[in-house]
């Protein structure tokens, strides 16, 4: 069993010797610095921490924690993460990933890695773009986004990653804003439950997607009217909370009222059908719902994987030489040579 105690680190030292090769304001810094913040605060081991990515411009991750990391392949780091968490179940698994890597070819793993409960934080950096490929359009771009694959818009209607986690199964989904300050509170709650957390995080890309996440993240233009940090147990109010969201019982749909409405929605984290409505929200009519959104604790997949090998194995002895001789095998005689 691995050392588990807290101990205590600083920023300063969960970082590499490498070389920060991003494009100078890109969004990722910020998340960077969040997660080398967030280490010392919930008393991460380095030795006992594992980083691993795909690959896209959220993947070079790995390189800059002074942890263990691996850097892998397209769209494959759950596959990796899930054969890590296996083997050592006591580690603590992060895994790196964007827009491109989790939802387009990852997409597969990324939905069996949910459904399963492998105790891990999932954050994916949500740029609306494939940045390292220079700007393609991704899953999750809106319609009408140009770019050089998509030179007169595209008409694909963009997937909605929390949406796409609650429909996998997910027992936690959060979101983050990359240059926030409580992205660090959402980050070390994402740690705290056990289960896979699935943390989106919008992330400017400055040269490929530049400010498309501005309404709500920049404060020139009303980013504190169109966010709603979600808090279990408070109110789903915004805009100074002069604003709250209650429930259309016509429609069956959420509908934007003021503050002091007494059918101002109450948020309940464990509540996975107002989490549904919460992440689907048309920004515009709404504001940008933030935070811990949904959080129900399930049993885990490798708890569940030890415990039915600990049951397999149970009163008997290890006896390699039987494994292999084990089901239909048949021992070659020598034949005598012909005279």
């Amino acid at each position: 069993m691995n050392d588990m105690t807290p101990i205590a680190t600083k920023p300063k030292d969960w970082e590499t010797d490498q070389e920060v090769r991003w494009c100078p304001g890109c969004g990722d810094y910020a998340i960077l610095k969040a997660v080398q913040r967030t280490m010392p605060e919930i008393g991460a081991r380095p030795e006992n921490t594992v980083f691993v990515s795909g690959i896209g411009c959220s993947s070079r991750f790995p390189y800059y924690m002074e942890t263990y990391g691996f850097h892998t392949i397209h769209g494959r780091a759950p596959a990796v993460a899930t054969g890590v968490k296996l083997a050592n179940p006591d580690l603590d698994v992060w895994i790196i990933t964007g827009d491109g890597d989790a939802l387009s070819i990852g997409g597969n793993h990324t939905m069996h890695l949910i459904r399963r409960n492998l105790d891990c934080q999932v954050l994916l950096f949500n740029n609306e773009i494939y940045g390292l490929t220079k700007g393609q359009y991704s899953p999750t771009s809106r319609v009408g986004t140009q770019s050089p694959s998509t030179p007169f818009g595209s008409v694909d209607r963009p997937a909605n990653p929390c949406a796409f986690a609650l429909g996998s199964g997910a027992r936690f989904v959060a979101r983050g804003i990359d240059v926030h300050k409580n992205l660090v509170g959402v980050l070390k709650a994402a740690y705290a439950h056990k289960g896979t957390s699935f943390v989106e995080i919008f992330q400017n890309c400055i040269v490929y997607n530049d400010d498309v996440f501005a309404p709500f993240t920049d404060k020139k233009q009303g980013a504190d009217q169109n966010q709603l940090w979600v808090e279990d147990g408070k109110p789903l109010v915004f805009a100074g909370a002069t604003k709250g969201l209650a429930l259309d019982r016509d429609r069956l749909a959420l509908k934007v009222v003021a503050a002091d409405d007494p059918d101002v929605i109450v948020h309940d984290k464990t509540n996975r059908t107002v989490a549904h409505l919460l992440v689907e929200m048309p920004f515009g009519e709404f504001p940008m719902a933030l935070g811990v959104i949904y959080e129900d604790p399930a049993p885990t997949f490798e708890s569940a994987v030890v415990a039915q090998n600990e049951q397999a194995s149970a009163g008997k002895k290890p006896d390699l030489a039987k494994l292999l001789a084990k089901g239909q095998t048949w021992m070659v005689e020598k034949e005598p040579h012909a005279v």
